[in-house]
């Protein structure tokens, strides 16, 4: 039982490390939805740095296979990541601006289209399409009408929310799995730990009885 025992203890510490995890980005979210502003320029920092390490493996890559078709490709897609990276790096207010009106513009047309389609089709979720189309129309203005102020806190406020509900995911997760690891580990436990009976069954010879010795006398006369 030491090997069940202790691939138990690997899977809870695991899932243990999971829940903190979790916590952790339950933690980042809420400061997040309370610092917008800071929020929103940590998150323009980071999509910097992601697109220019993207930019530099990428180039790496399109090096190493420099023999192939799509070499040139490569390149071309590396610099354009490098040249992003930068410009997001150098200016975040700015492309904070320029995210935040691409994604009002995206959520009004998003509910324009919802509300079009549910009224066209009025199929069995007509209630719903309906309801998200208005949403995302009313969503859309509100962005637009608060643009450019908008752009300190709708992002910052977006990523919050996405590190908020991933943590609470990889809490449930984590948790959940601490249980059932648990669970498993105790039946296993109890399953072998189960008594055993020690009586000795009477033999049938001892029970079967004796003739008394005048019978035997009869039987041989």
């Amino acid at each position: 039982m030491a090997g069940p025992t202790g691939e138990g203890k690997k899977l809870k510490r695991g899932f243990g490390w999971l829940t903190l995890l979790g916590v952790i980005l339950v933690l980042g979210g809420l400061v997040g939805l309370v610092y917008t502003g800071v929020a929103t320029l940590t998150s323009m920092l980071l999509f910097g740095w992601l697109l220019l390490i993207g930019g530099l493996v990428g180039l790496l890559q399109a090096v190493q296979s420099r023999g192939s078709n799509f070499f040139w490709l490569g390149v071309v897609v590396a610099a354009l990541n490098l040249a992003a990276g930068i410009v997001v790096i150098r200016h975040p207010e700015g492309t904070a601006e320029a995210l935040t009106m691409f994604a009002a513009l995206l959520f009004l047309t998003g509910g324009v289209f919802r509300l079009v389609g549910s009224v066209v089709v009025r199929g069995p979720q007509f209630g719903w399409t309906l309801v998200q189309g208005a949403f995302g129309v009313l969503l859309g203005l509100l962005v637009l009408f608060d643009w450019p102020h908008s752009s300190l806190y709708v992002l910052g406020c977006f990523f919050s929310l996405a590190l908020l509900f991933d943590g609470l995911g990889l809490v449930a997760i984590g948790t959940g799995g601490r249980r059932i690891v648990t669970m498993v580990s105790d039946s296993m436990t109890s399953n072998a730990t189960v008594p055993e009976t020690t009586g000795k069954p009477e033999a049938y010879g001892d029970s079967a009885p004796t003739a008394s010795p005048e019978g035997q006398e009869q039987s041989h006369n």
